[in-house]
């Protein structure tokens, strides 16, 4: 273990002494941790779409300490320790990559995600052969990252169009549903349920072109701020706010942004 890394489990050793640790880190269960690592795997993604790579360092730094805090509450329980945590991903790496370890083989993109597949499958058998379908996917994730773990589950059984055509033509079906809910009723069970599935049906569609789509919709959330605040920009130049500035103002400065961002 490199001198590094042994001086940070010591710290985090001391931080929780019972009577000369850090009255906040002693606090602390796995429960209560939970949203803090959440928030710093969340800062890591945005200094990586930020091409912020200096930042990336220190918010890297800040989630390895999760880590770490974890396996400290381990080991004081007689769970686990920080040691057994790098064993048991050692083990599951190197199972999980035959092609590397075992064989020595190239394989292709598609040979790569069928034998990951299989492999998977394998574990989830041997986790629970009683197991229903996505019982194993944690209900918690993020909506769309769940929705593609489901779609991706159900290809590896075989339940998948061959293209992006055909869950491309599915969009286009629940449009149309849509369309007819809202029609009726826009604030119906029947008009969520239905933009429930034109939602679901567009994460299929990202899933084929080889996207995540958690990722994309950050970039498109991205992109509408950046342009809401050069809108903010335009009309302040007019001495007119947001909050002043009729729909129709707002959108002719949009529409004069985009005209911009295609020259």
């Amino acid at each position: 273990m490199s001198q590094n890394l042994q001086q940070l489990l010591d710290i985090m050793t001391k931080l929780r002494d019972p009577e000369t640790g850090c009255d906040w880190d002693k606090q602390q269960t796995f429960k209560t941790i939970v949203p803090h690592t959440l928030e710093e795997a969340h800062e890591v993604a945005d200094a990586i779409e930020q091409a912020d790579f200096i930042g990336l360092k220190d918010e890297l730094g800040d989630l390895l300490f999760q880590v770490i805090f974890y396996a400290q509450l381990g080991k004081e329980q007689g769970l686990f320790d920080f040691d057994s945590i790098v064993a048991g991903l050692n083990e599951k790496l190197i199972r999980r990559h035959p092609h590397v370890f075992e064989q020595q083989q190239s394989l292709s993109e598609q040979e790569l995600d069928e034998q990951w597949q299989a492999i998977k499958q394998a574990e989830r058998k041997d986790e629970d052969k009683d197991m229903q379908f996505g019982a194993d996917i944690v209900a918690s994730l993020p909506a769309l990252t769940r929705a593609k773990k489901i779609q991706k589950r159900a290809a590896s059984l075989g339940f998948d169009w061959p293209s992006y055509h055909g869950a491309l033509d599915k969009v286009e079906e629940e449009v149309l549903e849509v369309k007819e809910a809202l029609n009726e009723n826009p604030y119906s069970e029947h008009s969520a349920e239905e933009l429930g599935d034109l939602l679901f049906a567009t994460v299929n569609v990202v899933r084929h072109t080889k996207r995540d789509p958690e990722q994309l919709l950050r970039q498109a959330s991205s992109k509408f701020t950046a342009r809401f605040v050069q809108i903010e920009s335009v009309l302040a130049r007019k001495n007119i706010t947001l909050e002043e500035a009729t729909l129709e103002q707002m959108d002719a400065a949009w529409e004069h942004i985009k005209t911009q961002s295609k020259t």
